[in-house]
């Protein structure tokens, strides 16, 4: 296993991580759970992401059984829960200090732990000001229940905010943000933080690397049935991949499929994950699993993306097309 730093602080996160999201509650027991998270750790994973919001707490009540089963040592791991849905009242979403505050706490209890090392503000709160997002995290951070905090999913100009007023208030700014990134879904990652990874090293802990499953191929052919996308939860997802949009991802994935099948020796997911890790701003890939034998097959993307050359990395990107554009310079207009 490769263990990257996140972003500029001294703490190492495996380069692919294990998440709870979608499977944990939903489409897995807490054996299956146990076995994933059991071949994901015995393969150096060392970083567990959830959230508060996943399987409405279960998730978390699940990942805190099993490490606690397994006799895992704590601080070997890099354990994360992310805040923002924590139920219907008035209060129990969003970013206010109430909700920061009493929703760790809920989580921590959830997960039989004293603290998390990472904390997300999991989604941007228009509600909130941000400058009390900011002090309530500076709060759960003082207090020992997390070691660091970051978000996710919020746009450039808002971790730049928090960041400001972190250091203008000698609080402690945002580390780390959470934002979807596969060869899909590039803007964010590969343009709009640009100048975040300059001015504040920003670290990434990426989510989808297979857009939803996507890019593992199986899709080329049509949905197959019993699969994410055949489930009525998903009709979205569904709706999205038929789009004129979808059809033309799918196509690269059918041109990208010989790359790795026939060149790299791996599978169109394995080929996903590496071109992920590639990308020297992401601190690591947060990766799902339902069987202990894609978690196998996930970690192989490592030595994958050592295969991958700058031939290679080029060709990707002249089949996928979709690179986003670069800020213009009106001097060379």
């Amino acid at each position: 296993m490769e263990y990257r730093h996140l972003g500029r602080s001294g703490l190492k996160v495996s380069a692919l991580s294990f998440g709870s999201w979608v499977t944990f509650g939903d489409q897995i027991d807490e054996d299956r759970a146990r076995a994933c998270m059991k071949a994901a750790y015995d393969a150096g994973v060392n970083f567990f992401d959830n959230a508060e919001a996943y399987a409405s707490g279960q998730a978390e009540v699940m990942m805190g059984n099993i490490i606690r089963s397994e006799e895992w040592t704590r601080s070997d791991l890099v354990v994360s829960t992310k805040i923002f849905w924590g139920g219907s009242g008035p209060n129990d979403r969003g970013l206010s200090r109430k909700h920061i505050v009493e929703g760790t706490k809920a989580s921590l209890q959830r997960m039989q732990m004293d603290y998390v090392d990472l904390i997300f503000c999991h989604r941007p709160d228009p509600e909130t000001p941000i400058e009390e997002t900011v002090r309530a995290m500076n709060h759960v951070i003082d207090r020992g229940w997390a070691f660091y905090w970051g978000t996710s999913e919020w746009t450039a100009e808002q971790i730049r905010q928090a960041y400001e007023i972190a250091r203008r208030e000698h609080l402690i700014p945002p580390v780390m943000e959470q934002p979807q990134y596969n060869m899909t879904h590039r803007q964010k990652v590969e343009h709009d933080y640009q100048p975040l990874y300059r001015d504040f090293d920003l670290g990434l802990t990426t989510w989808s690397p297979l857009a939803s499953g996507i890019l593992t191929g199986k899709y080329n052919d049509g949905i197959p049935e019993g699969s994410r996308l055949d489930l009525d939860k998903y009709a979205g997802l569904r709706k999205r991949l038929e789009s004129a949009e979808g059809q033309r991802q799918l196509e690269a994935v059918r041109q990208l499929t010989p790359i790795a099948e026939n060149e790299l020796d791996c599978t169109m997911a394995q080929l996903a994950l590496a071109w992920c890790l590639k990308n020297e701003h992401v601190s690591t890939v947060i990766t799902g699993a339902s069987r202990p034998e894609q978690v196998h097959e996930n970690m192989e993307a490592l030595e994958v993306a050592k295969r991958l050359s700058p031939e290679h990395m080029a060709r990707i990107e002249d089949i996928l097309d979709n690179a986003p554009a670069a800020s213009t310079n009106w001097r060379n207009a």
